[in-house]
């Protein structure tokens, strides 16, 4: 079975955190913790350390970087600063990715009472973190919100379409969180520890936006105040906003939404269903109608795509922090079209059963569907996805 590590300084364990020997940690005692999450980041971590040495004069402060196995070498340069520089950090995570997930081990892998999340490409204004950790200090707020949208802020040399996406997902945020904020979708804050522990267990872990997550969470309001900075452009490297992070902060705001109701995947699962049966019906289509095969073979044909297309969606989209590559994208494909012909038989087989016992027929064939359903989602959720496979 694939196990999955978390790599710290030169030392590899197993689990999702890990934390620095006694002889290290007795040498002081942090008060803030600035988590980094890192993604091929490699050229650009020595500056951050470098500017928050400067900016955080006085302060008993460390930085943990939280790399997702970056190909570039992130994980080795950040260990190579943490041999001569203690205040410097290194989780390296493998087997899984996800920039909320990677905030959240950070800040449970400190003990600091005051914890700041921010970006490892230097495009936010480090220079604002004393003032934070100020506010944290004298009780003013439970999470202080570096803002580009208040007076002083700004977003830079952004293009028109990434300004207006950032605007659509701010009012998007409002369906989750109900609190004035002008920077929801901001990347860059900090919070007290005993904030933090109260959301913990309800966060989702989902997407990038681990602000929206923390607030939407917390089972009570957190009290709020936001500092204005101006975003830098990215010093090197390049930018991982994509569809795929856009699909991520769907799910989060899904989640917030009806979470407590349905796990957020199962509405994923069933939205790429849906779309399956577009599929399989324009596959059929031309199979059956354009190309004269007959119908029972067209129809065959029509639901391998359709099943391949689901499967492949689910990988991409539904399961992305668990997707299957290679081999093992074989494997989870055959496991895929077994599990859904399994639910198409017992689709039919209900709805069928509940027909000819004088259930109306739209009903009769809703009952199918549901159980062919959950039966795919539970069966592929457990064999399918997952680290057996």
């Amino acid at each position: 079975m694939k196990k999955q590590l978390v790599q710290l300084g030169s030392e590899s364990v197993k689990g999702p955190v890990a934390v620095l020997s006694g002889r290290q940690a007795a040498s002081r005692v942090t008060e803030l913790s600035v988590i980094v999450p890192t993604f091929n980041e490699r050229d650009n971590v020595s500056e951050l350390v470098r500017r928050l040495e400067v900016c955080l004069d006085g302060i008993d402060w460390e930085v943990i970087f939280v790399d997702d196995d970056s190909g570039d070498g992130t994980a080795a340069s950040v260990r190579e600063m943490a041999q001569q520089n203690q205040r410097v950090r290194c989780i390296q995570r493998i087997g899984r990715r996800g920039l909320s997930s990677a905030c959240v081990e950070g800040m449970l892998a400190s003990s600091a009472p005051y914890l700041a999340v921010m970006d490892g490409d230097c495009q936010h204004d480090e220079t604002i973190l004393p003032r934070m950790l100020d506010i944290l200090r004298v009780g003013e707020a439970d999470i202080v919100v570096g803002s580009r949208y208040m007076d002083g802020g700004g977003i830079g040399a952004w293009n028109t379409s990434r300004a207006r996406l950032s605007r659509v997902a701010t009012s998007l945020s409002r369906a989750a969180i109900k609190q004035k904020l002008s920077d929801p979708m901001s990347g860059f804050f900090a919070l007290r520890r005993e904030t933090l522990e109260l959301a913990v267990r309800s966060l989702s872990n989902l997407g990038f936006k681990i602000l929206v997550d923390v607030i939407a969470s917390s089972p009570r309001p957190p009290r709020l105040k936001e500092i204005p900075y101006e975003f830098r452009d990215r010093r090197a490297g390049e930018s991982k906003l994509d569809s795929h992070a856009i699909w991520d902060y769907v799910m989060l705001l899904t989640d917030k939404l009806v979470g407590h109701l349905v796990p957020v995947r199962f509405v994923a699962f069933m939205a790429v269903g849906a779309l399956g049966v577009v599929v399989h019906f324009a596959v059929l289509t031309v199979v059956f109608r354009m190309m004269a095969v007959s119908f029972p073979y067209s129809q065959a044909i029509a639901a391998i795509v359709a099943m391949t297309s689901n499967f492949a969606l689910n990988n991409a989209l539904t399961y992305r922090d668990m997707r299957l590559t290679g081999w093992r994208w074989v494997k989870g494909w055959a496991s895929f079209i077994l599990a859904c012909s399994v639910g198409g038989l017992a689709n039919v087989g209900i709805a069928s059963y509940l027909f000819t016992h004088r259930t109306l027929w739209v009903l009769a064939a809703l009952a199918g569907i549901v159980v062919g359903a959950v039966w795919n989602y539970a069966m592929t959720a457990r064999y399918t996805w997952t680290s057996e496979n």
